[in-house]
């Protein structure tokens, strides 16, 4: 479990900002979220350490002694009042500022992490683990629960094979420095203060994702501490069920990840993009976007983004591995498709590393309110000017499609938990406080619930939204059933559970 989700928002939803200036980052492509939350399944074989969960007492579990968790730990726990609570509690959205957990312990070390659920465990308190807080729902940081705070855990390594060793607190832009550092890279998403553990679990959408995968597509292992106490090490070989559900169960369900094993590619040089369409276009572009993106090399990946307003205004934004001729091609076939003629056209070539921070905005950090929610784009929308209206004359709402295929779809859609193998695309549904919260949530449920018939009843859990009609199946689809049984066999006593956990779909 980790607090956080998958991609890029912020900057990318205003496209504009490549046009503006060459040398300013275009910005997140389409949602810093990531859902927190790990998976084990329960083989004391492969166990590395142990902590004994305590039995309950007749009389019911006991509140946990944080005196004594506090004296356990490597690093500080805080409770409410205390020096550092305030600033501790904050989540990425500050909507989310007025949450109150019992205490947060700032863990810096497995062990901790164990004594944590432990104590958790024994008395029936809530927990919720935290990498970069970026839940959608602000399930990383509960009223009333022990939050696990994971930022300590956050060394990282890459060795000489190439696998990278990543701890579950670490961030999105010093995961991308540090392969990009070494000559690596793996496809992930671009908002910079993304944990990387909550991007995983939920399946990771992002930039290069056509040629790399999904950011769980490419990892080999990771080291989960379950409901009772023990740290396990999850790979194809050893905790298959575990290493399945991590691969897009989401987070929160099943245990708390203390590190994941990549395997990385060699760096590859990038070509970075930017056509912004005339007003009024937004149908036209839509429509020849997803016949261009669903035809398009798995080299090629791209976002196009609908900004609301009076009238609605279209980008495409995108990378190329490849040369600078060759996608001045690619991006003339796209202008052809939409029977537009671009009101401007931007290509910039440039080093991996330096590509993954043009995305993340240079790695600068900024708070962002906002509501959010998500549907697939699981084949081409035969109207595409009826989605282009939902964003008519809504200010700061923006329907991000980031486009999948290429080796995304190329796995089984019950290979892995996340199962929209083959879906064109996912779109973000992202509504920035420009207005009211209320107002925003009205917004962004009518355009989830008004996308319903064109595009279905599907959602991204890491954009997760807790007003989503029948979410467990709009999350996981065919591949709830099994999850369930992995939940039902490391947790059934609900030692992780909140109010979308899959032992609650």
């Amino acid at each position: 479990m980790t607090g956080d989700a998958v991609l890029g928002r912020r900057a990318f939803l205003r496209a504009g900002g490549l046009a503006a200036g060459l040398g300013v980052a275009a910005g997140a492509l389409a949602a810093c979220g990531g859902s927190t939350g790990q998976s084990s399944e329960p083989s004391s074989r492969t166990a590395t350490s142990t902590v004994t969960v305590p039995p309950s007492t007749s009389a019911g579990p006991k509140p946990i002694d944080y005196a004594a968790l506090a004296g356990s730990l490597s690093g500080k726990l805080l409770r409410p009042g205390q020096s550092g609570f305030s600033g501790a509690s904050r989540s990425y959205n500050p909507l989310f500022d007025g949450r109150q957990p019992a205490a947060i312990a700032l863990c810096g070390k497995p062990a901790d992490v164990q004594a944590c659920v432990a104590a958790a465990a024994a008395s029936g308190t809530p927990i919720a683990a935290r990498s970069g807080g970026h839940s959608y729902a602000g399930y990383s940081t509960p009223d009333g629960a022990l939050v696990v705070d994971l930022a300590g855990l956050s060394g990282i390594t890459v060795n000489p094979d190439g696998s990278m060793v990543v701890g579950a607190g670490a961030r999105l832009i010093d995961v991308y420095s540090a392969a990009g550092n070494a000559g690596r890279a793996i496809g992930a998403g671009s908002c910079p203060s993304v944990g990387i553990a909550g991007l995983t679990l939920g399946g990771g959408i992002g930039v290069l994702g056509r040629k790399f995968g999904l950011t769980c597509d490419q990892l080999t292992s990771a080291t989960v501490v379950t409901p009772d106490g023990v740290q396990r090490t999850a790979s194809a070989s050893s905790e298959p069920n575990l290493f399945w559900a991590l691969r897009g169960g989401g987070g929160g369900n099943f245990g708390i990840v203390t590190s994941f094993t990549f395997a990385t590619a060699p760096a590859p040089s990038v070509q970075i993009f930017t056509m912004q369409f005339p007003a009024g276009s937004v149908g036209s572009v839509l429509g020849g976007w997803q016949q261009w993106a669903a035809a398009a090399p798995d080299e090629l990946w791209s976002t196009c983004n609908v900004a609301g307003g009076s009238p609605a205004t279209c980008s495409v934004t995108g990378t190329l591995i490849g040369s600078s001729s060759a996608l001045n091609s690619h991006l003339s076939a796209l202008a052809q498709a939409t029977g537009v003629s671009p009101s401007s056209r931007y290509v910039l070539s440039k080093s991996y590393l330096d590509a993954m921070r043009y995305f993340a905005g240079g790695g600068k950090v900024v708070r962002e309110s906002f509501v959010a929610s998500s549907r697939m784009v699981t084949s081409p929308v035969a109207d595409p000017g009826s989605i282009a209206s939902l964003g008519a004359g809504k200010t700061g709402l923006n329907l991000v499609f980031d486009a999948l295929g290429g080796a995304i779809g190329r796995v089984g859609a019950d290979a892995t938990a996340f199962p929209y193998r083959s879906a064109l695309a996912s779109l973000q549904i992202y509504q920035k406080l420009t207005i009211s919260r209320q107002a925003a949530t009205k917004v962004v449920g009518e355009v989830r619930d008004g996308l319903a018939g064109p595009l279905g009843t599907t959602g991204y859990v890491n954009y997760i939204d807790p007003a989503m009609p029948n979410w467990g199946q709009a999350y996981y689809g065919n591949n709830l059933a099994r999850l369930r049984q992995v939940a039902g066999q490391y947790d059934p006593h609900g030692v992780f559970s909140f109010a979308q956990a899959i032992s609650k779909a």
